[in-house]
């Protein structure tokens, strides 16, 4: 599986971006797809997930309800709308892939990561 972030950048506080993360191969077997970050010095954190052949979303406490996950299953991508960002939010976002969990937090559950995007927030 092959997933390639981007759309990340230099943002203001207050700003938005909006990250994309196309997936090739095996996309059929997909149960869920999400994004984490991490930040220099900084554990992997998780941010959102959604199932590939449902509707469940998940969100991580430090983006509930500025963050939106979504997806396009006929472009095998996933997007993750961020709103009202913090220098907090700064960090490379990564999206992964796994096949059983669905839309779940923990690490272990995914299997295939991509290689990420830098977010830089600014104050």
């Amino acid at each position: 599986v092959q997933l390639q972030a981007s759309g990340g950048g230099s943002a203001q506080t207050g700003d938005s971006l909006r990250l994309s993360c196309v997936a090739s191969a095996r996309t059929e077997d997909f149960a869920g797809l999400g994004w984490f970050r991490q930040a220099p010095g900084k554990d992997r954190e998780f941010v959102a997930a959604i199932t590939w052949h449902g509707s469940s979303t998940y969100y991580g406490d430090s983006v509930r309800g500025r963050f939106t996950i979504s997806k396009d299953m006929a472009k095998t991508t996933i997007y993750l709308e961020m709103n009202n960002l913090k220098p907090e939010d700064t960090a490379v976002y990564i999206c992964a892939a796994n096949f059983g969990v669905g839309a779940r937090w923990w690490r272990s559950g995914y299997s295939d990561w991509g290689r990420g995007t830098l977010v830089t927030v600014s104050s």
